[in-house]
């Protein structure tokens, strides 16, 4: 009898530990879908990363969105009725010719001055060539004429009340006469006709330094019109 309990107690001691060993063999497999759940958990912030890249790659769409609109409101801009510069015309502007305040020498010409002021409320430019006419008082020779296209023709913007100048240059001497006839040359205009670009002449008087009237004195046809400049 005895032999036969402790045969029992050795069988059952057996299967205790067997039923031990397959309880913590459960206990792995039910954490095997815990490390499963972890890793689902671990692998979620990668995605989410990467829908924050989405998100930012939007966000420089978005930024370039914005520098396109704001490089067409500037084409807008320049090109709306506010950007335009209109040209200076007989309307807008009062003229000025002044004589030379210096006689010419064999190696340096006189310079007469042109002067161009706005007289209007709004800004206006003088583009393109700008022409002169001097016609002899007494119709003894043929006229001179001259325009600044060669001197060049870039834009002169004026605001209101300021002025462009160009010089005009010439020989007021005769240095191939006789001391007495050294200043009597072909064309001795009281008046010039002066017109801006694409614009109709005007006539207007020669004046001097200060003023008073004056004599444009043209001996030779060499002309020089420079350009305008504020």
């Amino acid at each position: 009898m005895r032999v036969r309990t402790a045969v029992a107690a050795a069988t059952m001691l057996v299967a205790g530990l067997a039923l031990t060993a397959c309880q913590g063999d459960d206990s792995k497999a039910a954490d095997s879908p815990s490390n499963a759940s972890t890793a689902t958990a671990t692998s979620t912030p990668g995605k989410s990363q990467g829908d924050t890249a989405s998100t930012s790659t939007g966000g420089k769409g978005t930024s370039g969105s914005t520098a396109g609109s704001g490089t067409s409101g500037g084409k807008g801009t320049s090109g709306g009725k506010g950007g335009t510069m209109v040209a200076c015309t007989t309307k807008t502007t009062s003229v000025t010719f002044v004589a030379a305040t210096e006689h010419a020498t064999e190696s340096e010409p006189a310079a007469a001055t042109v002067k161009i002021t706005n007289t209007s409320g709004k800004a206006c430019t003088i583009v393109g060539a700008t022409s002169l006419v001097a016609k002899d008082d007494q119709g003894k020779s043929d006229p001179i004429e001259a325009d600044n296209s060669a001197a060049g023709t870039d834009a002169v913007d004026l605001a209101p009340g300021a002025t462009a100048t160009a010089d005009v240059l010439y020989a007021d001497l005769n240095f191939e006469g006789s001391q007495s006839a050294r200043e009597v040359c072909g064309v001795q205009a009281s008046k010039v006709e002066i017109a801006l670009p694409k614009d109709v002449g005007r006539t207007v008087k020669v004046v001097n330094g200060s003023g008073s009237a004056a004599t444009f004195n043209v001996c030779g046809p060499d002309v020089k019109f420079e350009a305008f400049h504020a």
